[in-house]
């Protein structure tokens, strides 16, 4: 098994560049935006901010290597937010849940088409995703915002029969599903990748292994002190997601930081052809912390699970650059879901870090100290086409528009907080466990502890993430 530390989709796609360079800032400049952060949600604000005023000068800066963090090594599950509406429509009003419902969908055409346009080889299929139940107390879960969906007419779901849905997910554990057109999946790291490579063709400024050492926040403009440069900007974009709590103290608590864990097989076609998946829908079970899977062109297997570390203090462990420390959980699911599959079969894992918000929504703003200073993070695990539409939220802001993306719910920085440590930490630990006691006794068709049935809930309310 693949043991180094780049994760398997970032790797692959640095392997494809075979004449890839780097550039460190390593002088003194003045640009119009600063980008810092080079992974999804910084490449498509300056691929947005460009679109717009092609006459900006634009610089990102990415301490490591574009889309070395989650933007290269999450599960590649592009999925909109129909199945958030109940927490939309709280959160925000009915109106601006429809619109943000059909805003994700729009997303994954518009990336889409972006790929398509700019030759992007990022292995994006457009064949769905199927949302299950794999034991009895799973069944029916989505009923609820089903029904609200089909009630204002944006319900992309429909039901299959159970033979269908075994058939097509490759597992007889699933005893129910739902699937939907408006997903898709895509190899991530390739994404990103592509997205760099863009940003660079239309003239915008990458600087890699170039992280921030200070920043002078309450100027203007804005001094951002880097190793070997420094940078002077008029505007500036804080894209940094789960570094964001340790580099800016202001946010942290208002996301805990918890690792998605990943694995993924050796290409065994035949094998996934004779069990049923042939195409790459993502499949998502009904738990709290999801399992997710699919294949891949090439023939192979990702499996994933949510919620397994979560980092105290929110710090970026050492533990988000590793193999998974989770191998026994991801040897489990991957044994439970596929029983005829080898364990031999699985080439590699990793993990990475999932910015969770309180309410499970990503969140946006502008710096108390300073207007010119714009941030967004907490995507909670659904980023991948989510990032498309922070993109267009901060590149809205940076350009002082009055439009739908600035005038939404989204744009008020974090609506809750989690405590302070250690208790953010001690009671993350005690959720975690009543979910997993109570989701393993579901497994075993057994009644939950009354309080671990309760705890669950905590994090229930929040919607599911971490794909």
């Amino acid at each position: 098994m693949q043991t180094n530390q780049r994760p398997f989709w970032f790797q692959e796609a640095l392997a494809r560049e075979s004449n890839r360079s780097v550039q460190v800032l390593a002088q003194d400049i003045h640009v119009d935006v600063c980008i810092i952060g080079g992974g999804f949600t910084g490449l498509w604000t300056a691929i947005h901010l460009k679109q717009k005023q092609p006459s900006l000068n634009i610089a990102v800066i990415e301490k490591d290597l574009c889309g070395s963090g989650a933007s290269g090594r999450n599960g590649g599950c592009m999925l909109t937010w129909s199945t958030k509406f109940l927490s939309l429509k709280k959160l925000y009003g009915e109106a601006e849940a429809i619109r943000l419902v059909k805003a994700s969908e729009q997303a994954i055409e518009a990336i889409e088409v972006f790929c398509q346009k700019h030759q992007i080889d990022a292995q994006l299929r457009r064949h769905g995703t199927l949302y299950t139940a794999s034991n009895p107390a799973q069944q029916g879960e989505l009923a609820p915002v089903l029904n609200e969906l089909h009630r204002h007419g944006i319900n992309a779901w429909q039901p299959w029969a159970q033979d269908k849905v075994q058939a097509e997910s490759g597992s007889a554990l699933h005893r129910e599903g739902h699937f939907s057109e408006a997903a898709a999946s895509v190899q991530p790291g390739f994404l990103v990748r592509g997205l760099k490579r863009v940003a660079e063709d239309m003239g915008i400024a990458i600087y890699e292994q170039t992280p921030m050492t200070g920043i002078e926040k309450e100027q203007s403009p804005v001094c951002i002190a880097t190793p070997r440069g420094t940078i002077r900007a008029g505007k500036v974009v804080l894209a940094l997601n789960a570094w964001m709590p340790s580099l800016f103290p202001a946010f942290k608590n208002s996301v805990v930081l918890v690792s998605s864990d990943m694995m993924i097989t050796k290409p065994i076609p035949e094998a996934l052809a004779q069990i049923g998946l042939k195409d790459g829908k993502t499949v998502i079970d009904g738990r709290t912390f999801v399992h997710y899977y699919r294949a891949t062109p090439d023939g192979r297997l990702m499996l994933g699970k949510g919620g397994n570390y979560f980092s105290f203090a929110n710090r970026v462990a050492k533990v988000f650059e590793e193999p998974s420390r989770y191998q026994q959980i991801l040897n489990t699911a991957f044994r439970r879901f596929f029983p005829s599959l080898p364990l031999e079969a699985i080439d590699a894992t990793w993990t990475g870090a999932s910015d969770r918000s309180v309410t499970g929504m990503p969140f946006f703003g502008c710096l108390a100290e300073n207007s010119d200073i714009v941030y967004g993070l907490g995507y909670s695990g659904n980023g991948v086409a989510q990032s498309w539409m922070g993109g267009q939220i901060l590149s809205s802001l940076i350009l002082g528009e009055d439009n739908a993306w600035t005038r939404s719910g989204l744009v008020t920085g974090p609506l809750a907080f989690f405590p302070s440590e250690p208790f953010r930490w001690l009671g993350a630990m005690i959720i975690r466990n009543a979910i997993r006691r109570k989701e393993m006794a579901e497994d075993s068709h057994r009644q939950p502890f009354w309080l671990d049935r309760h705890l669950a809930k905590l994090a229930k309310s929040a919607g599911k993430a971490d794909k």
